[in-house]
């Protein structure tokens, strides 16, 4: 086993090891300290995926809720949605503007509010970056069948799910 490996899973080990003896339940904090784990490295990736885009990290938030969205927002919808001040979107949305990966729109009915959309140029580049992510999602999950997949899949969704339920 390369060494690397052998160190990370030394760290997990001794991660779960200090919150067991601390009171926590072993395999509650097996898979929490795992999630987290796995949160931070492909963070990490992800990091290094945006800058070999050239994009900041806000200006992803705004290009993936415009995808997701699939209809063009206002810039105090894109701030809602992604946790910002106004300002800062303002802020994001010049630079993504400069760039060609959206445009905003005057509403017809209302000469005060614009709508933001992708450009073609804008989706081209979350569709590069989706296809980039995925080969290496893909190459992190390919010792699980399409079987096993689909059930962590499950058990993760029931433990989001469980996270909104606390949280309301």
């Amino acid at each position: 086993m390369p060494r690397a490996t052998q160190s990370t899973q030394e760290q997990y080990r001794r991660a779960v090891a200090t919150y067991v003896k601390a009171g926590g339940e072993e395999s509650v904090q097996r898979v929490i300290t795992a999630v987290q784990s796995l949160n931070r490295k492909l963070d990490q990736w992800y990091a290094r995926q945006l800058a070999d885009l050239d994009l900041a990290a806000g200006e992803w938030g705004v290009v993936t809720t415009l995808a997701k969205a699939g209809e063009p927002l206002t810039p105090s919808q894109l701030a809602d949605l992604t946790s910002v001040a106004p300002s800062s979107m303002t802020h994001r949305l010049d630079k993504l503007a400069e760039r060609g990966l959206v445009e905003r729109t005057p509403d017809a009915t209302n000469r005060t509010r614009v709508f933001v959309s992708l450009t073609d140029e804008g989706w081209q580049l979350f569709s590069l970056a989706i296809r980039g992510s995925d080969v290496v999602e893909s190459d992190v999950l390919q010792d699980l069948s399409d079987a096993e997949r689909g059930e962590l899949a499950r058990m993760l969704e029931v433990v989001i799910a469980r996270l909104d339920d606390v949280d309301a």
